[in-house]
């Protein structure tokens, strides 16, 4: 009884947190989804000479191409952002950013790299959400094909991107046999596999949200490091991609979890 009161207390407080967060927690959301994409894009021009070296020693495709994929991740994603954030071409927008992770994914190496590789998917899982949120539940990603409420595009779309989302959190895993580690996997992991199947989805992705921030500002704090040194970069690359898929978590507790998922079947028994 006594943790049946706890869940219906967490469930209003999240209930009312997003009563009064309503008008802005989508914009927010948004914001946060973009913000690895905006500093990397940012990043591309403040290390132009440095990225396209990089680019042209790895690969040897001379100067031409490493310029072309120095200017296409600029030119993208600050294109991308600036068309989400003013809600103009969403989708378009959301395909082309697939598109450079997908590139980025090739150049540097990342397919290789199980822990920057699942990082990838989230940011992935973050855009799907995205695109859901941009499409009308009525239409049919393909034209002329009938589908059912249960079935259509926007719903697994939603359903993709929560699964996509979690792999962030398969990064954060600490494999040890400390007490702290376990309970926090264990606590993890539940959350974890309540935002993929959709149980009380909000109230999980909620709690998600606020450990995952506080884990990026009190591990990826890049302002504590000298511009200078290397580990800035990388503190900051891990804090603006934790970031992006807080921005995921956030449109879930926004939108809720979509079709697929035990929340909406329990409505229907």
């Amino acid at each position: 009884m006594a943790q049946n009161d706890l869940m219906s207390n967490a469930e209003d407080v999240a209930d009312q947190f997003l009563r009064v967060t309503k008008q802005y927690l989508p914009h927010i959301a948004r914001l946060c989804l973009i913000s690895t994409f905006l500093e990397d894009g940012i990043r591309m021009w403040f290390q132009w000479s440095e990225q396209k070296e990089y680019i042209e020693t790895t690969w040897g495709c001379g100067f031409f191409l490493a310029t072309l994929f120095v200017l296409i991740n600029l030119l993208g994603q600050l294109g991308g952002c600036i068309l989400i954030l003013s809600r103009n071409f969403v989708q378009y927008a959301c395909f082309g950013l697939f598109g450079l992770i997908a590139l980025q994914t090739v150049a540097y190496s990342i397919l290789w790299d199980p822990k920057f590789l699942m990082r990838n998917l989230a940011l992935g899982g973050g855009l799907l959400l995205l695109l859901a949120e941009s499409r009308s539940e009525g239409r049919s990603m393909f034209a002329g094909v009938p589908t059912m409420r249960e079935s259509s595009p926007k719903q697994y779309m939603q359903l993709g991107g929560r699964v996509l989302l979690v792999l962030m959190f398969m990064t954060l895993l600490h494999f040890d046999t400390s007490f702290l580690s376990i309970l926090q996997n264990l606590v993890g992991t539940a959350l974890i596999v309540l935002v993929a199947i959709g149980f009380k989805t909000k109230l999980a992705a909620l709690t998600l949200v606020i450990w995952l921030l506080a884990i990026n500002v009190y591990f990826n704090a890049f302002w504590t490091i000298p511009a200078y040194k290397p580990m800035h970069d990388f503190l900051k690359y891990d804090f603006f991609q934790t970031t992006s898929v807080i921005g995921g978590l956030l449109l879930v507790v926004a939108l809720g979890p979509g079709g697929v998922s035990m929340d909406e079947k329990k409505k229907e028994w």
